[in-house]
This record gives C-alpha cells, sequence and structure tokens, in this order.
C-alpha cells in the first residue's frame, strides 16, 4: 500500500492494482490543497493501474484535472451504488470507459482471486449525495478504505473475516465552526468539543473494527492562502478541528494503543497476516511534523502562483447574480417539499462587490417559493461572501454549493437557533435529478416508523437516531436528560423529543414505566 496524499492511497497485490481517490489540485476555490505536499510523486507510474476507486465527488476526492492527465483509461472503475449517475457521468467526460457497477454490500470477486466490496451511503447529507468505503481481500489478506464515510457501524465487513489494515478519517472536513459569526472564545470551544467528538468517532470505528492496523487518512488539508492561513493548526490552537496525523498517533499512543501506521505520500507499507513494515520517504516521521509551519511557509511560496491563476478566473461582471439565482433555484423551490418546510423561512446571502465594500443582499424566500432582493426583513439564517464566487459558481454551471462554497470556507455565516441540516442539502442540490432523490429520501424517511424501543438509564426511547439511523444501542449516550449520538453528535431533549442540534427530527421518547424498570 503507497501513500498518495490526503485520502489517497495505491493497493498492489499480485492480481492487480487500485488506486484510490487521487488528489493533487488545489480544491473549493482553491482553498484546500493535499497536506503533505503529494505533487512530486511519479504519478505517470502510479496511475497505471488495473482499478480505480473513486469513493465520491467531493473534490479533495475527485480531482478531475488529475483523473484526465495521470490516470489510465484502461483502468476498470470501481462504481459505488449511487442513487444518481453523475460520478459515472463524470468520469466518462474523462474517458474512462470500463466500469464495474458494484452492488452495495456486495463481494464480487475479480480476476486473479482479488475480491472486492464498496458499501454505498446515500443520504442526502452524505457527502455530494453518496460516499462510499472500499473493502479488498487478496489471498486472505483484508484492507478496508473507509475514508471520510461515516456507515452507521461495520457490522457487514467485520461479517467476511478479520480485517488486517483500517483506513479511516480523524480530522475536520468542514467549515464549522471557523466561519461562524461569534466571539473567539466561543469558536475555541465549540472547535475544541468538535476536535473531541471527531477522535471519539474514529476510536469508536477503530473498536468496532479491531483491525490488525489503524491507518489515519483524509486529512487534514492545508490552507495556503492569507485569507485561510489561520485555519492550519501551527498556532497551538486546541479549539482547530484540523489536526494532523502525529496528533491522531499522541493521542491514540495516550489510549494504550500502538498498531496506527501514518502515510505520508511516498510511504509505503507492506501487508502480512502478522506484520505491517513501512518505508517513509523522509527520516524521521515525528521531526517532520514538528517542522509543519516551516514546511507549509515554503509549500505556500510554491503554491502561490496556483492561487492567483485561479482567483484570476473568479470574475464574470456579465452576469446578473440575482436573475441567474432566480432562473436556477425558484423552479427547484417549486418543487421542493420537505426541504423548504425543514428550512421554513427565507435565507440571506450578502454579495460583497469587487471593491471590498459594496454589498447586495439576495434572498431565497423558502416559504413565498422566490428569490428576490432582500427586503430589510428578519432573517434566522445568513451568508456573506465575495460576489465574485457566485458569479463563477454560474459560470460553470456549478449545481453543488456546498461541494464548492461552502467547503472553500471562504464566507462567513450567522444563525439564529439551531443548526439547519436542510440549508445544506438543499444547496447541494441545485440540479432536477439531485433535489428530486432528496426529496423523495426525506419522505420515505419520514413515513417510515421505526417501532422497536429500547431501554436506557430509565428512557424507553426508539433504537435508531432520527438524524441517519445510527443504533442507538451503540451510539446513544444520556447525561442529564439528554441522549447524544456519538456518531454525529446529535443531542436531544429526551422530556419533550425535540432535537437540540437541527430543526425537525424528533426523538420518540419517554420515562420506563415502573413495572418496566429493573
Amino acid at each position: 500500500m503507497t501513500g498518495t496524499g490526503h485520502a489517497s492511497l495505491r493497493i498492489d497485490t499480485a492480481a492487480g492494482s487500485i488506486l484510490c481517490d487521487p488528489w493533487v489540485n488545489p480544491a473549493y476555490f482553491a482553498s484546500w490543497f493535499p497536506f503533505p505536499d503529494n505533487a512530486e510523486l511519479d504519478w505517470e507510474s502510479l496511475g497505471q493501474v488495473d482499478y480505480l476507486y473513486v469513493s465520491h465527488l467531493h473534490r479533495d476526492h475527485f480531482d478531475a484535472a488529475h483523473l484526465r492527465r495521470f490516470v489510465s483509461k484502461k483502468a476498470t472503475v470501481l462504481l459505488p451504488e449511487y442513487p444518481t449517475s453523475q460520478l459515472e457521468d463524470e468520469l466518462r467526460d474523462l474517458g474512462f470507459t470500463s466500469f464495474l457497477r458494484t452492488r452495495n454490500d456486495e463481494v464480487h470477486e475479480l480476476d486473479g482471486g482479488l475480491k472486492i466490496m464498496v458499501q454505498s451511503l446515500i443520504s442526502p447529507t452524505d457527502g455530494p449525495i453518496g460516499d462510499s468505503s472500499l473493502w479488498v481481500e487478496y489471498d486472505g489478506i483484508r484492507v478496508l478504505n473507509q475514508n471520510d464515510a461515516r456507515p452507521s457501524d461495520l457490522s457487514r465487513f467485520t461479517e467476511l473475516g478479520h480485517v488486517h489494515a483500517h483506513m479511516l478519517q480523524f480530522s475536520g472536513a468542514i467549515w464549522y465552526p471557523m466561519v461562524y459569526d461569534m466571539s473567539e472564545p466561543a469558536k475555541r470551544a465549540f472547535g475544541k468539543q468538535k476536535r473531541d467528538r471527531q477522535l471519539d468517532r474514529t476510536i469508536r470505528y477503530i473498536d468496532d473494527l479491531n483491525a490488525s492496523w489503524v491507518f489515519p487518512i483524509a486529512g487534514p488539508p492545508c490552507f495556503l492562502d492569507d485569507a485561510l492561513w489561520q485555519f492550519n493548526d501551527i498556532f497551538g490552537d486546541e479549539g482547530n478541528i484540523f489536526p494532523d496525523q502525529q496528533w491522531f498517533s499522541d493521542q491514540y499512543r495516550e489510549l494504550g494503543r500502538t498498531n496506527e501506521v501514518i502515510l505520508l505520500p511516498g510511504s509505503v507499507s507492506t501487508l502480512t497476516a502478522d506484520d505491517c513494515s513501512t518505508t517513509h520517504p523522509v527520516p524521521d516521521v515525528r521531526e517532520f511534523f514538528a517542522a509543519k509551519p516551516i514546511y507549509l511557509k515554503e509549500m505556500k511560496a510554491r503554491k502561490q502562483p496556483l492561487i492567483d491563476a485561479e482567483k484570476a478566473t473568479w470574475r464574470h461582471p456579465e452576469i446578473d447574480v440575482l436573475q441567474a439565482m432566480k432562473d436556477r433555484i425558484e423552479p427547484l423551490l417549486e418543487e421542493s417539499i420537505y426541504m423548504a418546510d425543514g428550512i421554513g423561512g427565507p435565507v440571506r446571502f450578502d454579495l460583497v462587490g469587487y471593491d471590498g465594500e459594496s454589498v447586495e443582499s439576495i434572498v431565497v424566500d423558502f416559504p413565498g417559493k422566490q428569490v428576490r432582493e432582500y427586503a430589510d426583513e428578519k432573517v434566522r439564517y445568513r451568508f456573506r461572501t465575495e460576489r465574485a464566487l457566485i458569479e463563477h459558481l454560474f459560470f460553470i454551471d456549478e449545481g453543488d454549493w456546498v461541494n464548492s462554497l461552502f467547503l472553500s470556507c471562504r464566507f462567513t455565516a450567522t444563525r439564529i437557533g439551531q443548526y439547519n441540516e436542510f440549508i445544506y442539502s438543499f444547496f447541494k442540490c441545485l440540479s432536477e435529478e439531485r433535489l428530486q432523490y432528496a426529496e423523495g429520501w426525506y419522505d420515505e424517511h419520514q413515513r417510515q416508523t421505526d417501532a422497536e424501543d429500547i431501554v436506557m438509564e430509565g428512557w424507553q426511547v426508539q433504537r435508531r437516531c432520527p438524524h441517519l439511523k445510527a443504533d442507538l444501542t451503540r451510539f446513544g449516550k444520556i447525561d442529564d436528560g439528554v441522549l447524544t449520538c456519538q456518531l454525529h453528535g446529535w443531542k436531544f431533549d429526551l422530556a419533550s423529543g425535540r432535537c437540540l442540534t437541527s430543526a425537525g427530527h424528533p426523538l420518540r421518547a419517554k420515562r420506563e414505566e415502573p413495572s418496566q424498570q429493573t
């Protein structure tokens, strides 16, 4: 297994090779870069593989320019079973023609005894309408590349036998809480809470699978633009959500565990049933991470021309943003039921002009089913960003603003009240196909009734979390009348059943009858 950066790796067996999620070019408006830098790897050789696996369409996993230039078009794509054809369509546009359309949770035997299975997650909140994990077996050796997927449990993989290597995410990959309009102490407190929760979730997955070796991957990215430099975890901020692999290794060892393996770009791990030996491209891994501030400054200087070149493409003054938003969004508002109801009010976009001072305010009015100029009304949700970024989204016909604008962290946000997942679900569904799928998913999810209840600490509650159906017998924790689902950190007030994390999603809960208590 060769580390190729971020969530990317190449798996080589005697029966064939698999390249997973190669990402090299900056993503999300030149905000994210792979750390460490992987641009100098021998991609001409690394791209000559038998199989390609792209877990999902997030741009730190799906690098179109790199796939087009470096990955062999003779490779067979191991395609996750997703509800839309977008991943396959985009790969075909890049020149790939051979696809193995996997079936969810079904083992496929390839040539030479190589076996693979792809587990696909398909809720509107799973990546860009889909995320997945890859399981590989050859000659009795099993690998799970979970990357940044968050399945409710790993039981399907444990059914297939002991896993020898487990790759999974441990670091942050989101804009919260950094972009929110709140005090710095509050940001640090929420950031630390998120950082701790990320580690807790990672450890729970590790314990569930109990693999021989654990590989922390899929983050963190680094931020090289001056406007985002503070997001790098080099300032001793315990609230930074982007800790690196060495931090994970240190935390892991504090728990008394020693089976972690760090993969740098160019590291090679040789895996057997009994051992894992690894060589690295640097003399000392710990010293490499200790010098991270210097490394990032040097990398920033190298990549600045890329950032400048991309920024030069953003402005499109010929685009009337208000009219473009009306044309794109209003037909979708007419068709949206569950997401529009879940948002329940207007969402305001403050667009800062080229001069850095003028502001145009536009409202997406979900109850009114229209996009219009802001009329000085009170709004619960507000975003502020550069007008040029929105212009560019329309110029490139981008139908997923989460997989572009929001992950760029090039905005600020203000909200009154709870987090609202429906906002981000809607803005990743700015196409007919995606919107119809998401509305159908929420409709089915709403109508499903989970009749099974469990008893936890004197409370009778539904077994499955209302968010994404995690099993609360495994992920539920009760403290002072609040149930926390530790898979995603969502909280519920048991007395009322109200979700404390987001709008909607009530939990069925009641005090256990005295006759039932033991």
